[in-house]
């Protein structure tokens, strides 16, 4: 089961699914957006996309993932527009049956969108200037 969205909003901690009673691990991973980016101290990030490319992008990762690692269910939140410092920026929520494909599956569903999503990161500075940052 894969449940993906790509939004515009701030990521509502109450999103995530309720306990899957064949499921022994759930892992949850917040990404905020820190105070310093590639040596510069910013006020946020600004993430553009390819709408529709971006949206079936990260389902089919999402789907892949679940295959690849046999798990019971995959959420995915990934934010876009003006994030502010200490803001989310992505939420993602594996259950698998054991810790250890949970966590494998987390480090390679992350890797995976950062390398095939159309989503862009740029750092904005006070004075409202932006710089390419590496979607890492």
């Amino acid at each position: 089961m894969v449940g993906t969205k790509i939004q515009s909003e701030p990521i509502d901690i109450k999103t995530g699914k309720d306990i899957i009673k064949d499921a022994g691990a759930e892992l949850i991973f917040w990404g905020h957006v820190r105070e310093i980016e590639k040596g510069e101290s910013i006020i946020g990030l600004e993430y553009e996309y390819y709408d529709e490319m971006a949206s079936k992008t990260l389902h089919k990762i999402a789907e892949s993932t679940v295959k690849r690692f046999n798990l019971k269910y995959l959420s995915c939140i990934h934010r876009v527009g003006f994030i502010p410092v200490g803001e989310s920026s992505l939420f993602v929520q594996i259950w698998s049956k054991h810790r250890v494909s949970a966590l494998r599956a987390m480090d390679w569903f992350i890797s995976e969108i950062k390398k095939d999503v159309p989503i862009w990161k740029w750092g904005v500075k006070i004075d409202g200037t932006k710089f390419p940052s590496n979607y890492e």
